[in-house]
């Protein structure tokens, strides 16, 4: 049986849910956005959390994974210290979502990329 090579995305994609897993974060997919056509990203992971402050600590942690793991940083941190509802990280080829469960369920993005190969963690 041959190996498999897993892509630099995938990769990030698992260091990232292992940073969220650390904080308990809720309900982790990934979306797999390679197949489909006009995407912005190859992957997007989605999460939820119960408060503002466990966001804070779910996005802090994967942010803190990836750069600890694979030196990867962030291009950009949208809705942090803001006391946000949903908060991003968008490394370019892989973006992160966190929400809180009820504006998760509002924006229902698993539904809007409902073509992506979702994996539940």
């Amino acid at each position: 049986m041959a190996k498999t090579e897993i892509s630099e995305s995938e990769l990030l994609v698992n260091v990232l849910v292992a940073g969220l897993e650390e904080k308990k974060g809720e309900d982790i997919v990934s979306l797999d956005l390679r197949n489909l056509k006009n995407t912005f990203a190859e992957f997007m992971v989605i999460c939820s959390g119960s408060n503002y402050k466990q966001l804070e600590a779910l996005v802090d942690s994967a942010e803190d994974f990836a750069r600890k793991q694979l030196s990867e940083k962030p291009f950009v941190r949208e809705g942090v210290g803001q006391e946000s509802e949903w908060l991003v990280l968008d490394f370019v080829n892989v973006v992160l979502h966190i929400f809180l469960k009820d504006k998760r369920e509002f924006y229902a993005l698993e539904e809007l990329w409902g073509d992506a190969k979702i994996k539940k963690f």
